[in-house]
Order: structure tokens, then sequence, then C-alpha cells
């Protein structure tokens, strides 16, 4: 594979939506998704009304890359061997003596080698975007509740977790303002929602005047793309990009037959009838990438068009996309905003400080006390040895199936579009793929083992 990667090369540009294209506030959104989620569970499933409030210096709490033990109420970070870096019960984390006792530097016993293993097995849930973190932080707080208030060592309550989607998140929701998020982000979608600057939708022209193909391709309904695209972009977005694709049920989108789900035509935001196959661009509902990929075909008269996918989960975007589609594969990874200087970029605009009253969140892209960096930890040595560093299972998926890992679109809406970067794949270094710079904590490791 070549060591650099140019969009210029790229018949195809791709995005997701949430947390790729349309940025949000994140202190402001996780309070909102972290809300909609105990209201149910305290009013319609009877938990306890303490899960209701939330002070700021829980949220430190929240860190991509935990998977839970849905059973056993336990949190855990892995390395990139499978075996156990940290782990908590609840919100509690485990002291190094229980941690050795309970997981013993072993291989953890839902882990699989493939670093495209999904962890959402019914066993074990994964963590890897911002809409998923509100809720690492809400179930951590179920088992430290049944914890003390029942003694509760085993745990069931993934089912409410599960109908709280539901009830907030079905497709119907919008249409029916039903449930807590879709409500108040269509009451105030500034509070919410960043706006793209101008270099990004400039950027987005570009790309068209230069033949490129663009898709959009989102889990979300169509109402609320269009709420989204229309607040980001402008009422004109539709004019960007070939082809729509909403509801489209990632990571199943990718999957290959007997698996795949048909494209569906829209009408007033509702699904109609199936299609045998996709004939020509425009906006459709669910769908499958193999009659994606026959499309393009066409479109672009390759008989394997070059298609580049900007997301931001590992699990729904980047994994099924490469390992499935074998698309070039672009991760936003908002934790490269600010690394350098050990500030997070400020959460919004200055001229809406002091409209919200109440203490923020902490925004979701920041370092974690509790759990450390969600890229690398150290483990502790023999008697008289240093500490070592190692990797973990997150660090080792971002590089093996990324094609390079950036802060934002906006990051790079002003290169020129025959730019190279340099890909995760040239050489063994693990910051190889990062633009503008690999995270401080990944360049500090290599400095030191290359000394």
């Amino acid at each position: 594979m070549a060591q650099h990667f140019s969009l210029v090369n790229c018949d195809v540009v791709g995005f997701d939506l949430d947390h790729t294209l349309c940025r949000y506030n994140l202190p402001e959104s996780a309070a909102l998704i972290y809300n909609s989620f105990a209201q149910f569970l305290v009013k319609e499933r009877g938990y306890d009304k303490e899960l209701l409030t939330v002070a700021p210096e829980d949220w430190d709490f929240c860190c991509k890359g935990l998977a839970l033990d849905l059973e056993g109420g336990n949190f855990i970070k892995l390395a990139d061997n499978g075996t156990v870096l940290r782990a908590s019960h609840g919100t509690k984390m485990m002291a190094p003596e229980a941690l050795a006792e309970e997981y013993g530097g072993k291989e953890w016993k839902h882990f699989t080698p493939d670093t495209g293993w999904s962890c959402r097995s019914g066993k074990c849930y994964f963590y890897d975007n911002y809409f998923d973190l509100p809720g690492a932080l809400l179930c951590a707080r179920v088992v430290d509740s049944l914890t003390k208030n029942n003694g509760q060592k085993t745990f069931d309550f993934w089912k409410d977790i599960a109908a709280g989607i539901q009830h907030n998140y079905r497709m119907s929701a919008f249409k029916e303002n039903c449930g807590i998020y879709f409500p108040e982000v269509k009451r105030d979608p500034g509070r919410y929602l960043h706006s793209c600057p101008e270099s990004v939708k400039k950027w987005l022209r570009r790309l068209k005047n230069a033949g490129k193909i663009l898709l959009l391709i989102t889990s979300s309904h169509s109402d609320y793309c269009r709420l989204l695209c229309e607040h980001i972009l402008g009422n004109d977005f539709a004019d960007l990009f070939d082809i729509v694709i909403t509801n489209a049920l990632k990571p199943g989108f990718f999957s290959q037959s007997p698996s795949q789900r048909p494209f569906r035509t829209l009408e007033n935001d509702e699904e109609q009838e199936a299609l045998p196959s996709l004939d020509k661009p425009g906006w459709y509902s669910q769908g499958n990438a193999v009659h994606l990929n026959e499309l393009l075909k066409k479109m672009t008269g390759k008989a394997e068009p070059k298609v580049v996918y900007f997301g931001d989960s590992m699990h729904s975007d980047i994994f099924p996309a490469r390992h499935y589609s074998n698309w070039e594969t672009v991760l936003i990874l908002e934790e490269l905003r600010g690394d350098r200087d050990g500030k997070p970029e400020e959460s919004e605009p200055l001229e809406k400080k002091g409209k919200y009253e109440g203490p923020k969140a902490k925004p979701l892209n920041t370092l974690s006390k509790k759990w450390g960096s969600f890229l690398i930890d150290s483990i502790s040595g023999l008697e008289n040895t240093e500490d070592s560093l190692v990797y973990t299972w997150t660090c080792k998926r971002i590089s093996t199936y990324s094609t390079i890992a950036i802060p934002s679109i906006e990051t790079i809406a002003e290169l020129p579009l025959d730019y190279k970067f340099t890909r995760f794949s040239s050489n063994s270094s693990k910051t190889a793929g990062y633009y503008p710079h690999p995270p401080l904590v990944l360049s500090n490791n290599e400095t030191q083992t290359t000394k």
C-alpha cells in the first residue's frame, strides 16, 4: 500500500453526520442525552431518583474505549492484547489488588483477538462515541444504586436501557415530539449544535467542483438529519450531496449477503417500498453498501471506484467501512483538539458564555482522571523495576482500520485536495496517521522507546 493518502485520488467522498460533519456542543448534548435516559428509568421503570442529579465532577467517569460487563456491572479498560488495565465496579475504581484478583493479567473472558470484535454481544457493551458516553455514566450509577440499595451482585438493567433507547430515539419520536431528546434539540438547536464554518462549506463545494461524488450516510432518521443539516450547512444543504442515506442502521449497512437490507424511498420522511437495487442518485433510507457500490460504479464508470468515508465511531463507521467495503477511512477524533496545550477547545462561542445557568459537564473530549488516556496506560513492573507503558485495544483498532485520524473536518478544509497525508500503515509507528500531529501521550511514548 502507498505510504501516503490524498483526497485527489478518491472518486467518492462519504460522511457520517453526527459528530463528524455535525459537531455538537459536548457539555450540553451530553447532559441532554443523560437526562433523556435517566428520566425514563426513574419515571417509567422505578429506579432511584438520585440518578437524576449529576455533579460536574461525575462526568470524569466518561472515557472512550471502556467495555461494560452487563451481568457483573464492571467497566474495564483493555490493553491491545486483551488484558485488563483498569476496572471499576459501577463508578468505584478497583484497587490494584482487587484488579489483580479479579482479572489476574489474563485475557478478558469476553475478548477475542480480532480487533474488529464489536463487544456488543449481549454480554458486554463497548463505548466508543459521544452519543454512548453519557450512557456509560448512567449505567455505572445504576450499578452503584442497585449495589447500595439492593445488595445486587448480578445485574439485568440493560433491558431497561434498551427500552429507554426505543422510547427516546425510535423512528417516529422526532415527528411525534416524544421523549426528551428530540423536542429539546428542536426547541433550541443552537444550544447543542455548532454550525459548520465557512471553510468546510467551501471545501465541500471544492470537492464537488473537482468531480467527486459526495455521500452522506447516517443512522439518524431523515427528519432529524434535515434539522441538523439545515442548521449546520444551510437550507440548500441537499445540493452539496449526490446521495443522502438516512436510517442506515450502521454497522449493519456494511454487512455482506444475506444480511443486506434493501434501500427504501422516502415520502414526507416516511419509508416507502423496498428497492431491488439502487439505480440513481437521491435521498434514501436503510440500504446496504453492496447496492450502493453498484450505483457508484455506474456513476464513475469505474469497476472499482475509490471511496473514502469520514466517521467518528470505530464500531459503526471505521471498522465496517474498511473491513467489509475496503473503503479508505478518516476517523474524526475530537480528543486531538487542544491536545498540545492541555486545554480543551472552548465548548461554546464566547458570546454564549453565561447564557445557560448552572455548572457544566466536563467536555467528553477531555482526559479522564479516573481512566487516563484511552490510547495508552501504564502497568506496574515487578519490584525494583519501572512501570511500563502499553497501548490500549482502542489505540490498536485506530491504527489498524483508519487511514488517518483528524480532530475535525475543519482541520483539513483549507488544505489543497492533493495534500499527501501519511497513512497509519506506512510504517510501524503508532503515530504516523494522526494529522496535524499525534496525541501527546503517544508522541512522548514513541520518543522514549526510540531513545
